[in-house]
């Protein structure tokens, strides 16, 4: 028999936190389940564990968290660090694995806060040793401080790109180059987006201080960089790319690649929810109402999981789908929590205003979005962006079909490193749109499980 709670809410980051919390205000019973061993997400990474030298060298946006956690761990909100979830079902009911005891556990409401992953960067050479995405090498500062030995040469573009190469600036890392993917003409037609974009002027300050900081540090700065590929035989050795018509290379020992982030939807996808084509941020993103609610009763995201807006926007959406969540148990009336939520979705949209121009100025350039036809794209089983394109001239519709046609997706990722890649590669080469050709199938396990942890669930 299971056990059984009101809501539980997967993730412990900046919207499962504020919505666990909002639904605590209210007397609702409240399970989180996080994969990590403490609460904050990727964003507040280990931030109540955090030294002040740390917090100083990984800026105030991360020292931020710190209120927010440690109100997190005084309200004596049921919490459960490292679980691994496997299953959700449809009927309500969480699969998790903790320490190699597995446990089952329905809700009546159940609140995807799975947070964002970096969008693949497939260029030749991606899968040697030294090649590793900006998000593992902040995760390793974020834990322990832990920073490279040797030239660094950061490639890509977005936000964390910039964050990423000043925090190693301050941590005394040897950057041998920057290799922007985003170029002038980027930069004009994002700038009609720019007068919308004033409320959020505080973000738009951090962006331009934190590009100063790197100008004053007098690293080499390749804008507009194309035609990326990373070069050795056994590891990386060296990184190539075409800059202003000229051929480049930069001799190096880590390259840290970027391109922005996208929303987790494989929780939402393995449930069944209705998703959508988002064509400003070149992903999938789950359908949902006002409250956050998906097209399953009794489902509901919030936070990047919903799509990628930020740390700050998260918070508030938490807060937001709290109220919806609370105002489906009975725990408040519409008319009681509409007040809040009105001042909610103002600030939300204030700091959301910047984003059309963040989407337009960090887009993913084409030759990333459909690759090289010898570019590996699935790296689990090793199948190239050409070897799709073969499935679609011999008829392959979808996703799902790839993998019949070559086990493309069928490796332990599942499918996170090549998704976004075979959508668009069946899609450009069919002439269809990504929505008419769909994604994967999620099924579980979504995260690995061993068959004797299966055996004992309890």
């Amino acid at each position: 028999m299971t056990d059984h709670v009101q809501v539980i809410v997967l993730g412990a980051g900046p919207a499962g936190i504020a919505a666990a919390m909002r639904l605590h205000a209210e007397g609702v019973k409240v399970l989180v389940l996080d994969e990590q061993a403490t609460p904050g997400g990727q964003i507040y990474r280990e931030v109540s564990l955090a030294s002040p030298k740390r917090k100083e060298l990984l800026g105030k946006d991360y020292a931020t968290g710190s209120v927010a956690v440690a109100s997190f761990i005084k309200s004596g909100i049921d919490y459960v660090p490292n679980a691994s979830v496997w299953l959700v079902t449809a009927e309500r009911e969480v699969h998790f694995r903790v320490a190699g005891v597995t446990r089952v556990i329905s809700a009546d409401r159940i609140l995807f806060c799975s947070g964002a992953y970096e969008r693949p960067m497939p260029v030749p050479g991606w899968t040697l040793p030294g090649v590793m995405t900006a998000g593992a090498g902040q995760i390793l500062l974020k834990t322990g401080a832990r920073v490279p030995n040797g030239a660094v040469v950061l490639a890509g573009t977005g936000p964390l790109l910039y964050l990423l190469t000043v925090q190693y600036l301050k941590a005394g890392v040897k950057i041998k180059a920057l290799v922007d993917t985003s170029a002038r003409s980027d930069l004009m037609a994002a700038a009609r987006y720019l007068p919308a974009a004033l409320p959020a002027w505080k973000q738009l300050f951090k962006g331009i201080s934190l590009m100063a900081q790197i100008r004053r540090a007098g690293i080499d700065w390749y804008q507009g960089a194309t035609d990326i590929q990373i070069e050795g035989k056994v590891k990386a050795q060296a990184i190539s790319f075409t800059h202003k018509g000229a051929q480049c290379r930069v001799d190096c020992d880590l390259v840290l690649l970027h391109q922005g982030v996208v929303p987790n939807t494989h929780p939402t996808l393995s449930i069944g929810a209705e998703h959508q084509w988002d064509e400003g941020q070149v992903c999938w993103v789950a359908k949902q109402d006002q409250w956050g609610a998906l097209s399953v009763p009794g489902f509901f995201v919030a936070g990047d999981g919903a799509g990628v807006n930020g740390a700050e926007a998260a918070a508030l959406q938490g807060r937001l789908t709290g109220l919806g969540i609370a105002i489906s148990l009975e725990k408040l009336t519409s008319k009681a929590a509409e007040s809040e939520a009105q001042t909610i979705r103002r600030s939300w949209e204030k700091i959301r205003c910047i984003r059309p121009m963040l989407e337009r100025l960090y887009r993913p350039i084409q030759s990333l979005q459909l690759p090289a036809d010898d570019t590996i794209i699935c790296r689990c089983e090793e199948v190239t962006a050409g070897a799709v394109r073969q499935y679609a001239a011999l008829g392959c519709l979808g996703p799902n079909q790839a993998k019949a046609f070559g086990r493309c997706g069928m490796g332990p990722c599942q499918g996170r490193q090549c998704g976004l890649s075979v959508t668009q590669i069946l899609a450009d080469a069919r002439h269809v749109s990504p929505s008419e050709v769909g994604y994967y199938r999620i099924r579980p396990p979504l995260k690995p499980i061993t068959l004797a942890e299966l055996a004992n669930e309890k």
